[in-house]
Protein backbone atom coordinates (compact mmCIF):
# COMPACT_ATOMS: atom_id res chain seq x y z
CA UNK A 1 0.00 0.00 0.00
CA UNK A 2 1.83 3.51 -1.26
CA UNK A 3 0.88 6.25 0.96
CA UNK A 4 -0.04 9.56 -0.23
CA UNK A 5 0.73 11.99 3.17
CA UNK A 6 3.61 12.94 1.83
CA UNK A 7 3.40 12.90 -1.92
CA UNK A 8 3.75 15.22 -3.98
CA UNK A 9 0.60 15.44 -6.05
CA UNK A 10 1.35 14.99 -9.68
CA UNK A 11 -0.57 18.08 -10.79
CA UNK A 12 -1.39 21.38 -9.94
CA UNK A 13 -5.25 22.29 -8.10
CA UNK A 14 -6.93 22.94 -10.89
CA UNK A 15 -6.54 20.42 -13.29
CA UNK A 16 -3.77 22.65 -15.28
CA UNK A 17 -1.54 20.06 -15.02
CA UNK A 18 0.61 21.48 -17.82
CA UNK A 19 0.07 25.23 -16.90
CA UNK A 20 3.57 26.52 -17.25
CA UNK A 21 4.92 29.92 -14.90
CA UNK A 22 4.15 33.38 -16.36
CA UNK A 23 6.09 34.87 -18.09
CA UNK A 24 8.20 37.59 -16.30
CA UNK A 25 8.94 35.22 -13.41
CA UNK A 26 10.13 32.68 -16.20
CA UNK A 27 12.21 35.64 -17.59
CA UNK A 28 13.40 36.51 -14.09
CA UNK A 29 14.69 32.96 -13.37
CA UNK A 30 16.43 32.68 -16.74
CA UNK A 31 18.65 35.86 -15.91
CA UNK A 32 20.02 34.04 -12.98
CA UNK A 33 23.59 32.51 -13.13
CA UNK A 34 23.53 28.94 -11.85
CA UNK A 35 26.54 29.48 -9.72
CA UNK A 36 25.30 31.98 -7.95
CA UNK A 37 21.92 29.95 -7.44
CA UNK A 38 24.22 27.74 -5.79
CA UNK A 39 26.21 29.17 -4.05
CA UNK A 40 22.97 31.38 -2.47
CA UNK A 41 21.57 27.52 -1.86
CA UNK A 42 24.32 26.85 0.24
CA UNK A 43 24.20 30.41 2.44
CA UNK A 44 20.28 29.43 2.82
CA UNK A 45 21.22 26.12 4.18
CA UNK A 46 23.64 27.21 6.59
CA UNK A 47 21.79 29.82 8.12
CA UNK A 48 18.51 27.38 8.87
CA UNK A 49 21.23 24.87 10.60
CA UNK A 50 22.56 27.71 12.72
CA UNK A 51 18.93 28.84 13.45
CA UNK A 52 17.79 25.00 14.52
CA UNK A 53 20.44 24.39 16.70
CA UNK A 54 19.78 27.66 18.92
CA UNK A 55 16.46 26.82 19.08
CA UNK A 56 17.33 23.40 20.32
CA UNK A 57 19.90 24.73 22.64
CA UNK A 58 17.03 26.87 24.27
CA UNK A 59 15.11 23.73 24.32
CA UNK A 60 17.56 21.61 25.99
CA UNK A 61 17.93 24.43 28.70
CA UNK A 62 14.49 24.27 30.09
CA UNK A 63 13.67 20.70 28.98
CA UNK A 64 12.74 18.28 32.22
CA UNK A 65 14.31 15.31 30.55
CA UNK A 66 17.06 16.83 29.05
CA UNK A 67 17.95 18.53 32.55
CA UNK A 68 17.84 15.28 33.89
CA UNK A 69 19.91 13.51 31.69
CA UNK A 70 22.45 16.40 32.41
CA UNK A 71 22.26 15.33 36.20
CA UNK A 72 22.76 11.56 35.72
CA UNK A 73 26.05 12.51 33.29
CA UNK A 74 27.12 14.54 35.87
CA UNK A 75 26.88 11.64 38.17
CA UNK A 76 29.11 9.46 36.59
CA UNK A 77 32.24 8.30 38.21
CA UNK A 78 34.93 9.41 36.14
CA UNK A 79 36.24 6.78 33.19
CA UNK A 80 39.70 6.81 34.58
CA UNK A 81 39.47 4.71 38.23
CA UNK A 82 40.13 6.60 41.02
CA UNK A 83 38.57 3.78 43.51
CA UNK A 84 42.01 2.43 45.38
CA UNK A 85 42.36 -1.33 44.56
CA UNK A 86 41.52 -2.22 48.54
CA UNK A 87 38.16 -1.16 47.75
CA UNK A 88 35.41 -3.68 46.43
CA UNK A 89 33.11 -1.93 44.07
CA UNK A 90 29.37 -3.27 44.73
CA UNK A 91 28.10 -4.46 41.23
CA UNK A 92 25.07 -1.57 40.40
CA UNK A 93 22.36 -4.28 40.08
CA UNK A 94 23.32 -5.85 43.27
CA UNK A 95 22.64 -2.39 45.19
CA UNK A 96 19.08 -3.28 45.88
CA UNK A 97 17.16 -4.21 49.20
CA UNK A 98 16.08 -7.40 50.12
CA UNK A 99 12.36 -8.86 51.13
CA UNK A 100 9.08 -6.47 50.63
CA UNK A 101 9.45 -2.87 50.10
CA UNK A 102 7.65 -0.52 52.47
CA UNK A 103 6.62 2.32 50.12
CA UNK A 104 5.99 4.28 53.76
CA UNK A 105 9.30 3.16 55.67
CA UNK A 106 11.19 5.84 57.38
CA UNK A 107 14.87 5.02 57.73
CA UNK A 108 14.98 5.84 62.35
CA UNK A 109 18.65 5.27 62.90
CA UNK A 110 19.93 7.53 59.61
CA UNK A 111 21.58 5.67 57.85
CA UNK A 112 22.62 6.99 54.26
CA UNK A 113 20.85 6.03 51.19
CA UNK A 114 21.96 3.82 49.05
CA UNK A 115 23.20 4.52 45.72
CA UNK A 116 26.87 6.00 44.25
CA UNK A 117 28.76 6.55 47.47
CA UNK A 118 31.23 9.74 47.05
CA UNK A 119 34.57 9.72 46.08
CA UNK A 120 33.75 7.36 43.69
CA UNK A 121 33.23 4.23 45.95
CA UNK A 122 30.58 2.25 46.08
CA UNK A 123 31.25 0.50 49.88
CA UNK A 124 28.71 0.28 51.92
CA UNK A 125 28.46 4.14 53.65
CA UNK A 126 28.73 4.06 57.29
CA UNK A 127 26.79 5.37 59.56
CA UNK A 128 28.31 8.66 59.62
CA UNK A 129 27.07 9.35 56.21
CA UNK A 130 27.67 9.19 52.60
CA UNK A 131 31.57 10.24 52.23
CA UNK A 132 32.31 8.91 55.98
CA UNK A 133 35.47 6.99 56.95
CA UNK A 134 33.25 4.00 57.86
CA UNK A 135 36.99 1.70 58.95
CA UNK A 136 37.16 4.61 61.63
CA UNK A 137 33.42 4.48 63.13
CA UNK A 138 34.34 0.39 63.23
CA UNK A 139 32.65 -0.16 66.63
CA UNK A 140 32.00 -3.72 68.83
CA UNK A 141 30.31 -3.91 72.31
CA UNK A 142 29.36 -6.68 73.75
CA UNK A 143 26.92 -7.14 76.50
CA UNK A 144 28.55 -10.26 78.72
CA UNK A 145 27.38 -9.72 82.28
CA UNK A 146 24.96 -12.55 82.58
CA UNK A 147 24.53 -12.51 86.46
CA UNK A 148 20.62 -11.76 87.83
CA UNK A 149 20.93 -12.78 91.30
CA UNK A 150 17.94 -14.57 92.08
CA UNK A 151 17.45 -15.89 88.56
CA UNK A 152 18.67 -18.95 87.91
CA UNK A 153 19.21 -18.52 83.71
CA UNK A 154 22.47 -16.69 82.94
CA UNK A 155 21.50 -13.94 80.30
CA UNK A 156 23.03 -14.95 76.92
CA UNK A 157 25.91 -12.81 75.26
CA UNK A 158 24.58 -10.01 72.83
CA UNK A 159 27.15 -8.05 70.22
CA UNK A 160 26.33 -4.61 68.80
CA UNK A 161 28.30 -3.72 65.58
CA UNK A 162 28.46 -0.52 63.46
CA UNK A 163 30.69 0.58 60.59
CA UNK A 164 31.69 -1.69 57.36
CA UNK A 165 29.95 -4.93 58.52
CA UNK A 166 30.10 -7.73 56.03
CA UNK A 167 27.97 -10.96 56.57
CA UNK A 168 29.03 -14.08 54.85
CA UNK A 169 26.08 -16.98 56.30
CA UNK A 170 27.95 -19.63 54.70
CA UNK A 171 31.05 -19.06 56.31
CA UNK A 172 29.26 -18.07 59.52
CA UNK A 173 30.92 -15.28 59.99
CA UNK A 174 30.35 -11.14 60.60
CA UNK A 175 33.31 -9.28 59.16
CA UNK A 176 33.98 -6.33 60.62
CA UNK A 177 36.29 -4.03 58.72
CA UNK A 178 38.62 -2.37 61.71
CA UNK A 179 41.69 -1.21 60.84
CA UNK A 180 42.68 -0.54 64.97
CA UNK A 181 41.91 -4.50 66.01
CA UNK A 182 40.25 -2.61 68.76
CA UNK A 183 36.86 -3.94 70.15
CA UNK A 184 37.17 -7.16 72.50
CA UNK A 185 38.63 -9.61 70.19
CA UNK A 186 40.53 -12.42 70.95
CA UNK A 187 44.21 -12.82 69.34
CA UNK A 188 43.18 -14.11 66.26
CA UNK A 189 41.11 -11.04 65.51
CA UNK A 190 38.11 -12.98 66.25
CA UNK A 191 34.86 -13.06 68.62
CA UNK A 192 32.41 -16.41 68.42
CA UNK A 193 28.96 -16.32 69.60
CA UNK A 194 25.96 -18.72 69.61
CA UNK A 195 22.98 -16.49 69.10
CA UNK A 196 20.23 -18.23 70.93
CA UNK A 197 18.42 -16.06 73.61
CA UNK A 198 19.32 -18.42 76.47
CA UNK A 199 22.06 -19.14 78.13
CA UNK A 200 21.40 -23.27 78.45
CA UNK A 201 25.16 -25.40 78.91
CA UNK A 202 22.56 -28.65 77.73
CA UNK A 203 21.43 -26.44 74.47
CA UNK A 204 23.93 -24.57 73.29
CA UNK A 205 26.11 -26.76 71.15
CA UNK A 206 23.71 -26.99 68.76
CA UNK A 207 23.18 -23.84 68.59
CA UNK A 208 25.04 -22.69 65.15
CA UNK A 209 28.36 -20.80 65.87
CA UNK A 210 28.76 -17.64 64.71
CA UNK A 211 32.17 -15.36 64.18
CA UNK A 212 32.38 -11.82 64.31
CA UNK A 213 36.60 -11.41 62.25
CA UNK A 214 37.71 -7.89 62.75
CA UNK A 215 39.33 -7.48 59.44
CA UNK A 216 42.54 -4.63 58.84
CA UNK A 217 41.10 -3.00 55.51
CA UNK A 218 38.07 -3.59 53.07
CA UNK A 219 40.52 -6.30 50.85
CA UNK A 220 40.67 -8.90 53.94
CA UNK A 221 36.69 -9.01 53.62
CA UNK A 222 34.12 -10.40 50.85
CA UNK A 223 32.99 -8.23 48.60
CA UNK A 224 29.48 -7.30 48.62
CA UNK A 225 26.56 -8.95 46.89
CA UNK A 226 23.99 -7.79 48.88
CA UNK A 227 23.71 -3.63 50.31
CA UNK A 228 21.37 -2.67 52.55
CA UNK A 229 20.90 0.46 54.48
CA UNK A 230 18.71 -0.98 57.65
CA UNK A 231 20.66 -2.55 60.55
CA UNK A 232 20.53 -6.76 61.01
CA UNK A 233 19.89 -8.68 63.57
CA UNK A 234 21.14 -11.75 63.39
CA UNK A 235 20.05 -14.74 66.05
CA UNK A 236 18.83 -18.60 66.30
CA UNK A 237 15.85 -20.50 66.93
CA UNK A 238 17.32 -23.71 68.07
CA UNK A 239 16.68 -24.84 71.72
CA UNK A 240 13.00 -25.43 73.19
CA UNK A 241 11.32 -23.47 70.15
CA UNK A 242 7.76 -25.00 69.40
CA UNK A 243 7.05 -24.90 72.77
CA UNK A 244 4.71 -21.54 73.01
CA UNK A 245 6.12 -20.86 76.37
CA UNK A 246 9.99 -20.71 74.85
CA UNK A 247 9.01 -19.27 71.24
CA UNK A 248 8.10 -16.17 73.28
CA UNK A 249 10.67 -16.22 76.18
CA UNK A 250 13.85 -17.37 73.89
CA UNK A 251 12.91 -15.66 70.92
CA UNK A 252 9.93 -13.31 70.24
CA UNK A 253 10.15 -10.95 73.67
CA UNK A 254 14.33 -10.63 72.78
CA UNK A 255 13.30 -9.74 69.59
CA UNK A 256 11.05 -7.40 70.56
CA UNK A 257 13.17 -5.90 73.14
CA UNK A 258 16.20 -5.29 70.36
CA UNK A 259 15.00 -4.47 67.36
CA UNK A 260 11.25 -3.76 68.06
CA UNK A 261 12.71 0.54 67.79
CA UNK A 262 13.95 0.42 64.68
CA UNK A 263 10.15 0.02 63.88
CA UNK A 264 10.26 -2.41 60.94
CA UNK A 265 13.45 -0.97 59.54
CA UNK A 266 15.48 -3.83 60.19
CA UNK A 267 16.68 -7.16 58.44
CA UNK A 268 16.21 -10.63 60.41
CA UNK A 269 18.86 -13.13 59.61
CA UNK A 270 17.91 -16.58 61.48
CA UNK A 271 20.00 -19.56 62.16
CA UNK A 272 18.88 -22.74 62.93
CA UNK A 273 16.22 -21.63 60.47
CA UNK A 274 13.08 -23.39 60.59
CA UNK A 275 10.46 -22.75 57.76
CA UNK A 276 7.75 -24.12 59.36
CA UNK A 277 8.42 -21.56 62.63
CA UNK A 278 9.23 -18.78 60.41
CA UNK A 279 5.27 -19.29 58.87
CA UNK A 280 3.89 -19.79 62.30
CA UNK A 281 5.03 -16.48 63.56
CA UNK A 282 4.60 -14.67 60.41
CA UNK A 283 2.39 -11.99 61.91
CA UNK A 284 5.11 -11.16 64.25
CA UNK A 285 8.16 -11.10 62.04
CA UNK A 286 6.25 -8.66 59.55
CA UNK A 287 5.38 -6.53 62.07
CA UNK A 288 9.43 -6.51 63.67
CA UNK A 289 10.43 -6.08 60.26
CA UNK A 290 9.37 -4.91 56.68
CA UNK A 291 11.46 -7.35 54.89
CA UNK A 292 11.64 -10.88 54.49
CA UNK A 293 13.74 -13.03 57.00
CA UNK A 294 17.14 -13.88 55.10
CA UNK A 295 18.12 -17.77 56.21
CA UNK A 296 21.38 -17.72 57.54
CA UNK A 297 21.93 -21.76 56.74
CA UNK A 298 21.03 -21.47 52.96
CA UNK A 299 22.38 -18.17 51.81
CA UNK A 300 25.57 -17.58 49.88
CA UNK A 301 25.66 -14.35 49.21
CA UNK A 302 27.51 -11.22 51.15
CA UNK A 303 25.17 -8.62 52.77
CA UNK A 304 26.55 -5.22 53.53
CA UNK A 305 25.55 -3.42 56.43
CA UNK A 306 26.45 -0.49 58.82
CA UNK A 307 24.88 -1.62 61.99
CA UNK A 308 23.96 -4.34 63.41
CA UNK A 309 23.37 -7.37 66.29
CA UNK A 310 24.21 -10.47 66.95
CA UNK A 311 22.17 -12.20 69.47
CA UNK A 312 19.50 -11.04 71.58
CA UNK A 313 18.82 -9.01 74.28
CA UNK A 314 16.54 -10.57 77.20
CA UNK A 315 15.08 -10.51 80.33
CA UNK A 316 13.71 -12.91 82.98
CA UNK A 317 10.60 -15.30 81.31
CA UNK A 318 8.15 -13.61 80.40
CA UNK A 319 9.41 -10.40 82.31
CA UNK A 320 11.24 -6.98 80.64
CA UNK A 321 12.64 -4.90 83.15
CA UNK A 322 14.54 -1.35 82.94
CA UNK A 323 17.70 -1.53 82.65
CA UNK A 324 20.15 0.92 80.80
CA UNK A 325 22.11 -1.30 78.58
CA UNK A 326 19.50 -4.63 78.15
CA UNK A 327 16.49 -2.08 77.87
CA UNK A 328 17.33 1.60 77.82
CA UNK A 329 14.01 2.71 76.28
CA UNK A 330 12.29 1.31 79.62
CA UNK A 331 9.82 -1.38 77.31
CA UNK A 332 7.43 -3.45 79.50
CA UNK A 333 5.36 -6.11 79.68
CA UNK A 334 2.47 -4.11 78.93
CA UNK A 335 4.31 -2.64 75.71
CA UNK A 336 4.96 -6.17 74.33
CA UNK A 337 1.31 -7.25 74.78
CA UNK A 338 0.25 -3.62 72.82
CA UNK A 339 2.59 -4.92 70.19
CA UNK A 340 1.18 -9.00 70.21
CA UNK A 341 -2.37 -7.81 69.59
CA UNK A 342 -1.10 -5.58 66.90
CA UNK A 343 0.55 -8.40 65.45
CA UNK A 344 -2.47 -10.24 65.42
CA UNK A 345 -5.18 -7.45 64.82
CA UNK A 346 -6.72 -8.26 68.34
CA UNK A 347 -9.03 -5.64 68.90
CA UNK A 348 -9.74 -6.06 73.07
CA UNK A 349 -7.60 -4.00 74.81
CA UNK A 350 -10.04 -3.85 78.28
CA UNK A 351 -11.73 -6.62 79.60
CA UNK A 352 -15.73 -6.24 79.85
CA UNK A 353 -17.12 -4.73 82.66
CA UNK A 354 -19.55 -6.13 84.70
CA UNK A 355 -22.81 -4.56 84.62
CA UNK A 356 -22.21 -2.44 81.87
CA UNK A 357 -24.70 -4.38 79.20
CA UNK A 358 -27.67 -6.17 81.09
CA UNK A 359 -27.54 -9.41 80.97
CA UNK A 360 -23.89 -9.57 79.53
CA UNK A 361 -22.18 -12.98 80.97
CA UNK A 362 -18.49 -12.28 81.44
CA UNK A 363 -16.52 -15.10 79.07
CA UNK A 364 -14.29 -17.61 80.58
CA UNK A 365 -11.60 -19.20 78.49
CA UNK A 366 -10.59 -22.73 79.97
CA UNK A 367 -7.29 -24.17 78.19
CA UNK A 368 -7.54 -27.97 78.61
CA UNK A 369 -4.44 -30.29 78.00
CA UNK A 370 -4.00 -33.18 75.49
CA UNK A 371 -0.64 -34.57 77.56
CA UNK A 372 0.07 -33.95 81.38
CA UNK A 373 -1.41 -31.84 83.98
CA UNK A 374 -4.95 -32.77 82.62
CA UNK A 375 -7.79 -31.20 84.19
CA UNK A 376 -9.76 -34.39 85.43
CA UNK A 377 -12.50 -32.82 86.10
CA UNK A 378 -12.94 -30.27 83.14
CA UNK A 379 -16.84 -30.24 82.47
CA UNK A 380 -17.49 -30.06 86.22
CA UNK A 381 -15.25 -27.13 86.77
CA UNK A 382 -16.90 -26.13 83.35
CA UNK A 383 -20.36 -25.98 84.73
CA UNK A 384 -19.64 -24.96 88.57
CA UNK A 385 -18.45 -21.54 86.59
CA UNK A 386 -21.27 -21.39 84.35
CA UNK A 387 -23.16 -21.35 87.83
CA UNK A 388 -21.86 -18.68 88.69
CA UNK A 389 -22.48 -16.48 85.88
CA UNK A 390 -19.65 -17.03 83.17
CA UNK A 391 -20.30 -18.05 79.46
CA UNK A 392 -17.43 -20.85 79.23
CA UNK A 393 -15.36 -21.84 76.10
CA UNK A 394 -13.14 -24.93 76.24
CA UNK A 395 -10.57 -25.01 74.30
CA UNK A 396 -6.62 -26.39 73.37
CA UNK A 397 -3.90 -24.19 72.13
CA UNK A 398 -2.72 -25.88 68.92
CA UNK A 399 -0.82 -24.76 65.64
CA UNK A 400 -3.01 -22.15 64.31
CA UNK A 401 -1.82 -19.48 66.47
CA UNK A 402 -4.10 -16.34 65.17
CA UNK A 403 -7.46 -18.08 65.87
CA UNK A 404 -6.63 -19.10 68.80
CA UNK A 405 -5.27 -15.37 70.04
CA UNK A 406 -8.50 -13.93 68.77
CA UNK A 407 -10.35 -16.67 71.32
CA UNK A 408 -8.30 -15.80 73.72
CA UNK A 409 -8.62 -12.01 73.35
CA UNK A 410 -12.60 -12.70 73.67
CA UNK A 411 -12.44 -13.90 77.31
CA UNK A 412 -12.45 -11.82 80.30
CA UNK A 413 -11.24 -14.92 82.33
CA UNK A 414 -8.34 -17.58 81.09
CA UNK A 415 -7.72 -20.61 83.50
CA UNK A 416 -5.45 -23.15 83.34
CA UNK A 417 -3.51 -25.95 84.79
CA UNK A 418 0.45 -24.27 84.93
CA UNK A 419 1.94 -25.12 81.81
CA UNK A 420 3.00 -23.61 78.41
CA UNK A 421 -0.58 -22.87 77.59
CA UNK A 422 -0.90 -20.22 80.48
CA UNK A 423 1.47 -18.20 78.06
CA UNK A 424 -1.31 -17.25 76.27
CA UNK A 425 -1.99 -14.58 78.72
CA UNK A 426 -0.28 -12.19 76.23
CA UNK A 427 -2.97 -11.91 74.08
CA UNK A 428 -5.94 -10.71 76.47
CA UNK A 429 -7.01 -7.24 77.08
CA UNK A 430 -5.28 -5.09 79.99
CA UNK A 431 -6.75 -6.16 83.77
CA UNK A 432 -8.38 -9.32 82.16
CA UNK A 433 -8.71 -12.09 84.92
CA UNK A 434 -5.80 -15.13 85.02
CA UNK A 435 -6.40 -18.46 87.05
CA UNK A 436 -3.59 -20.53 87.65
CA UNK A 437 -4.20 -24.02 88.87
CA UNK A 438 -0.58 -25.00 90.38
CA UNK A 439 -0.06 -28.85 90.19
CA UNK A 440 1.23 -30.61 93.82
CA UNK A 441 5.14 -30.31 94.45
CA UNK A 442 6.35 -27.07 95.77
CA UNK A 443 5.66 -25.56 92.51
CA UNK A 444 5.14 -22.13 93.84
CA UNK A 445 8.06 -20.64 92.50
CA UNK A 446 7.56 -22.46 89.22
CA UNK A 447 4.19 -20.65 89.11
CA UNK A 448 4.83 -17.50 90.15
CA UNK A 449 7.75 -16.54 88.65
CA UNK A 450 6.92 -18.41 84.99
CA UNK A 451 3.25 -17.12 85.51
CA UNK A 452 2.10 -15.59 87.88
CA UNK A 453 4.43 -12.33 88.02
CA UNK A 454 4.32 -12.02 84.49
CA UNK A 455 0.61 -11.78 84.33
CA UNK A 456 1.03 -8.75 87.24
CA UNK A 457 3.82 -7.69 85.32
CA UNK A 458 1.20 -7.40 82.35
CA UNK A 459 -1.10 -5.18 83.67
CA UNK A 460 -3.59 -8.46 84.28
CA UNK A 461 -5.40 -9.23 87.83
CA UNK A 462 -3.87 -12.96 89.17
CA UNK A 463 -5.66 -15.63 91.31
CA UNK A 464 -3.67 -18.79 91.68
CA UNK A 465 -4.93 -22.03 93.87
CA UNK A 466 -2.78 -24.92 95.06
CA UNK A 467 -3.56 -28.15 94.46
CA UNK A 468 -3.60 -30.41 97.54
CA UNK A 469 -1.87 -33.71 97.87
CA UNK A 470 -5.40 -35.58 97.85
CA UNK A 471 -6.32 -33.97 94.41
CA UNK A 472 -2.86 -34.88 92.44
CA UNK A 473 -3.17 -38.09 90.48
CA UNK A 474 0.61 -38.36 92.05
CA UNK A 475 -1.40 -39.99 94.92
CA UNK A 476 -2.32 -43.13 92.88
CA UNK A 477 1.56 -43.61 91.70
CA UNK A 478 3.32 -42.84 94.90
CA UNK A 479 3.13 -44.08 98.61
CA UNK A 480 2.93 -41.31 100.99
CA UNK A 481 6.66 -41.59 102.67
CA UNK A 482 8.03 -41.10 98.55
CA UNK A 483 9.73 -37.87 98.28
CA UNK A 484 6.85 -36.49 96.23
CA UNK A 485 5.23 -36.42 99.48
CA UNK A 486 7.65 -36.06 102.21
CA UNK A 487 9.77 -33.82 100.61
CA UNK A 488 9.72 -32.37 97.15
CA UNK A 489 11.90 -30.00 97.60
CA UNK A 490 14.79 -32.60 97.30
CA UNK A 491 13.41 -33.51 93.93
CA UNK A 492 13.91 -29.93 92.42
CA UNK A 493 17.26 -29.87 93.70
CA UNK A 494 17.98 -33.07 91.90
CA UNK A 495 17.47 -30.74 88.73
CA UNK A 496 14.68 -30.51 85.92
CA UNK A 497 15.19 -34.04 84.43
CA UNK A 498 13.93 -35.63 88.24
CA UNK A 499 10.97 -32.90 88.27
CA UNK A 500 9.85 -34.38 84.13
CA UNK A 501 10.02 -37.75 85.17
CA UNK A 502 7.69 -36.93 88.57
CA UNK A 503 6.05 -33.69 89.69
CA UNK A 504 5.38 -32.53 86.19
CA UNK A 505 3.74 -35.95 84.97
CA UNK A 506 0.75 -35.97 87.20
CA UNK A 507 -2.90 -34.65 86.28
CA UNK A 508 -5.12 -32.91 88.67
CA UNK A 509 -8.61 -33.22 90.04
CA UNK A 510 -9.53 -29.92 91.95
CA UNK A 511 -12.23 -30.14 94.76
CA UNK A 512 -14.99 -28.16 93.67
CA UNK A 513 -15.89 -27.05 97.55
CA UNK A 514 -12.08 -25.72 97.44
CA UNK A 515 -12.28 -24.41 94.38
CA UNK A 516 -15.66 -21.97 93.78
CA UNK A 517 -14.49 -19.16 96.02
CA UNK A 518 -10.96 -19.20 93.35
CA UNK A 519 -13.77 -18.54 90.77
CA UNK A 520 -15.83 -15.99 92.65
CA UNK A 521 -12.65 -13.87 93.34
CA UNK A 522 -11.98 -13.95 89.01
CA UNK A 523 -16.15 -11.88 89.03
CA UNK A 524 -14.76 -9.83 91.99
CA UNK A 525 -11.81 -8.95 90.22
CA UNK A 526 -13.15 -8.11 87.21
CA UNK A 527 -15.22 -5.49 89.38
CA UNK A 528 -12.38 -4.02 90.72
Amino acid sequence: MNSTAYSRPSKLPGGAGDRRPPTRLRGFASKIEPKKLGAGLLAGCCLALLTYVSLAKLFAIYSPVFANTSGLLQNTPPASSSVPETTDAIPAEDTTFIGRENGNAVDPVDFPEEGPAAAGSQEPAAEGGAGGDGAALAKMSCDENGVDEGFPYARPSVCELSGDIRISPKQKTMYLVNPSGAGGFDENGEKRLRPYARKDDFLLPAVVEVTVKSVPSAAAAPQCTKKHRVPAVVFSVAGYTDNFFHDNTDALIPLFLTASHLKGEVQLLITNYKPWWVQKYTPVLRKLSNYDPINFDADAGVHCFAAGFLGLYRDRDLIISPHPTRNPRNYTMVDYNRFIRSAYALRRDRPSALGEVPGMRPQMLIISRGGTRKLLNLEEVAAAATELGFNVTVAEAGADVPAFAALVNAADVLLAVHGAGLTNQIFLPTQAVVVQIVPWGNMDWMATNFYGQPAREMQLRYVEYYVDEEETSLKDKYPREHLVFSDPKALHKQGWQALAETIMKQDVKVNLTRFRPFLLQAIDKLQE
